[in-house]
């Protein structure tokens, strides 16, 4: 598929079925994503897969309340077979740019003007969205719900604070029929043409 039409094609798919999705294409998905753009070339990442009926159960059992009783979209979400979990580690960037070739002498977070360990794993993601739609396949990434993210990190083995970072998660799987799941913003709202966002020169001037 063209690089342009994989573009055009990622949507956030949020209805699957339960076809196995080749581990070949995850396996792609994550190789693409450690060629992310990232600063100081820290690699400050890292991506949970979950993979088995079991895993993926457990993260959202871990992640909602409703399990049981799923509304449409967390129905369609489910059926998704595999879940990664990408993971920003903001202490690979705090020592990566306190080596001697970049120059500052400490750690200090207050140096850093975005959290670019966050960035960074973003970025990554988004290679894993582009590579799974190049696969003909699905996926979505969505937030983690700030007061269900103990019990993530306890589900997924990770500390019970700070590094690695769930930064979100990304479904992976084979789309379902559109009708079967829950409408996005995409199918409501209108997309913003790019010649309406984009200024030449100084913000405001518009491009023409």
């Amino acid at each position: 598929m063209e690089f342009s039409e994989v573009v055009r094609r990622r949507r956030m798919v949020r209805s699957y079925t339960d076809e196995p999705v080749d581990p070949t294409v995850v396996e792609r998905a994550l190789d693409h994503a450690t060629r992310a753009p990232n600063a100081g070339f820290s690699q400050g990442w890292a991506f949970v897969v979950l993979d088995t009926p079991d895993d993926v159960h457990r993260f959202w059992a871990a992640s909602t309340d409703s399990v049981e009783q799923p509304d449409r979209w967390l129905a369609g979400m489910m059926r998704a077979p595999v879940v990664v979990v990408p993971c920003s580690v903001k202490s690979a960037y705090l020592d990566r740019y306190a080596e001697a070739d970049k120059g500052w002498t400490d750690r200090a977070e207050r140096r850093w003007p975005m959290p670019f360990w966050d960035l960074d794993t973003a970025m990554a993601s988004l290679l894993i969205l582009q590579t799974v739609t190049d696969a003909g396949l699905g996926a979505c990434f969505f937030g983690i719900v700030p007061d269900r993210e103990q019990s993530v990190r306890a589900a997924l083995g990770l500390p019970e604070t700070g590094d690695p970072h769930p930064i979100g998660a990304i479904t992976i799987g084979h789309p379902a029929p559109r009708a079967t799941g829950a409408s996005g913003s995409a199918s409501r709202r209108r997309r913003t043409p790019w010649s309406e966002v984009a200024h030449r020169g100084r913000y405001g001037a518009g491009w023409s």
